[in-house]
């Protein structure tokens, strides 16, 4: 990289144990942070990480320590990692060391500086607050994002997270007039792969930049992946004056690498083996990501949660430091509502009156009412059914059913697995929706009708909408079918009305009564007389009435 081939300080090799190396120095001790090389073409790449005495430093390995062994020359290069910065990283990919990985020539044109830097002094921050749209539904109306704020999903394994972010990718790189920069943190390699021949496809690498430390590097390429990748944005913002979009996958795999490193080093280890260092360790990458007066960086991360548990430490520190945090529920998954946000867990600090106006806010603490009690009142339906519930929660029932379906939208990133075209919403149209279905205009569609749908327009082409709102009628009123068919069927029986008129009321209203009885019954019997008692569960009230009265 820099190497300062005047006076070098050389060492050589003391010990070494898995990725940790230690460095016999006679002369003066390299500063922490610097990068040493070994190896018989300096293909080893070691970082000082502490100094253990006057002659001694150990270090982490940022490649595989394969062919290294102790006595093999050590160089010092004189300087911390860096990363290329300048124009000509532009649709370009890289790794933790500012190697072109792309299979084109490396950049010519850039500059290169350090990776370790400090955040933006408080005096230079920007407060102002503006909403950054999606087009996804229920990230705009729910879980507003905040432009130059910090976004985490977070979820188990297989709930969709990465594919959420490469949506959010998709839709907004054409909208975003700055800079997009991917940073791959111990993810697949082939979703990297995917994801720069999607972006080529698309026509979006030119304002873009990747850089990936994926998981079959060792755990100190890892955690110093995100540096890398913050030191471009950051020159973007600070010297290019532009914004920046930061997309992080995965998070929680910085937490991972510095565990590991942390262990390697001989640290004692804290709660759930996590590294003592660790909430100064993420603070250090999250303040970097920050709004100026030159520009911003707005940051969207994805976080695994291990087995779904979100008090575990990495998720915790995680979410003191974003802005808004859309949480993936597994449950939501198995249902196949996708995506798969919890509108109840998920939460944002844009999402106040006085940012998103009063009609939106209003409207996304209905939702989040409607959905609440919805929860509340599943257990009573599994057990009783939904006849028990009374006609006002039977109507918070469906609004919040064809809500849940309405918040669904089929991806573009994925219509070759599910056949249905991408739907990109802008946010007046899902409000819109929203606001309509919590006014009961579409209580009589089906709830397949709204499902994986973009618009709210788009239910009333539904083909089988028709039909299906005679027939949800019912299910509304579950209580008036048993009644309807009786006096359906008694009308034509006492279509004569010289008979009725002949008789008294009460012998009118018993005459349909007896002459119901073969009705009721299905299978036929030989005496009219001993269906009556059978005869008097089915109209309970309207034959006990008539038994009192004669």
């Amino acid at each position: 990289m820099n190497e300062e081939t005047g006076t070098r300080n050389l060492g050589a090799v003391a010990s070494v144990r898995g990725s940790v190396v230690d460095v016999r120095f006679d002369g003066p001790l390299p500063p922490i942070y610097s990068v040493l090389r070994a190896g018989v073409k300096s293909e080893i790449v070691i970082e000082v990480l502490a100094q253990r005495d006057a002659r001694h430093v150990r270090g982490i390995a940022l490649t595989p320590t394969q062919g290294l062994s102790r006595g093999m020359v050590v160089t010092d290069t004189g300087g911390p990692l860096k990363a290329p910065v300048g124009k000509a990283i532009l649709s370009r990919m890289f790794d933790v060391f500012g190697n072109a990985i792309d299979r084109q020539p490396a950049p010519t044109d850039v500059q290169w500086r350090s990776v370790h830097r400090e955040p933006p002094p408080l005096a230079r921050r920007s407060t102002k607050s503006e909403i950054f749209e999606t087009g996804i539904k229920v990230i705009d109306v729910l879980v507003p994002l905040e432009r130059g704020g910090k976004a985490g999903l977070f979820g188990g394994a297989g709930v969709g997270k990465t594919v959420l972010l490469t949506e959010m990718i998709h839709n907004m790189i054409g909208h975003q007039q700055g800079v997009s920069i991917f940073c791959g943190i111990g993810e697949r390699c082939r979703e990297g792969e995917e994801l720069y021949r999607e972006m080529k496809k698309a026509g979006v690498l030119p304002n873009m930049v990747m850089v990936f430390g994926q998981m079959n590097e060792p755990p100190g390429s890892r955690f110093r992946v995100g540096h890398t990748a913050l030191t471009m944005a950051e020159y973007f913002r600070d010297d290019e004056h532009r914004d920046v979009l930061l997309l992080i996958d995965n998070i929680f795999r910085f937490i991972q690498a510095g565990m590991e490193v942390s262990g390697l080093m001989g640290q004692m280890p804290s709660r759930l083996g996590y590294q003592p260092t660790m909430g100064t360790e993420l603070s250090g990458l999250e303040e970097r990501i920050a709004n100026t007066d030159t520009g911003a960086i707005t940051s969207i991360q994805a976080v695994y949660v291990p087995a779904d548990d979100f008090t575990d430490p990495a998720a915790v520190h995680t979410f003191s430091h974003l802005s808004a945090s859309i949480v993936l529920s597994r449950k939501r998954a198995s249902e196949g509502l996708f995506p798969a946000i919890d509108p109840l867990q998920s939460s944002s600090k844009m999402a106040t009156p006085g940012i998103v106006g009063e009609r939106h806010y209003a409207l996304a603490q209905e939702i989040r009412r409607t959905l609440a009690q919805y929860g509340q009142l599943k257990d009573i339906i599994a057990m009783l059914g939904l006849e028990q519930l009374s006609p006002e929660d039977r109507k918070v029932v469906v609004r919040a059913r064809l809500l849940e379906r309405f918040l669904t939208q089929p991806f573009f990133t994925t219509e070759q697995f599910t056949g249905l075209t991408g739907k990109l919403v802008s946010l007046k149209d899902a409000l819109d929706g929203c606001e309509r279905i919590l006014h009961d205009e579409f209580k009589d569609y089906p709830e397949s009708g709204l499902y994986m749908i973009g618009a709210i327009s788009e239910a009333k082409g539904k083909p089988n909408a028709a039909p299906a709102a005679g027939t949800a009628k019912p299910d509304v009123k579950p209580g008036a079918k048993v009644e309807s068919k009786p006096t359906d069927k008694a009308k034509p029986d006492a279509t004569n009305d010289a008979k009725a008129k002949q008789k008294p009321e009460s012998e009118t209203e018993a005459k349909p009564k007896v002459e119901q009885t073969p009705v009721a019954p299905t299978p036929a019997k030989a005496a009219p007389v001993p269906p009556l008692p059978e005869a008097k569960p089915q109209p309970k009230d309207e034959h006990a009435d008539v038994a009192h009265a004669s």
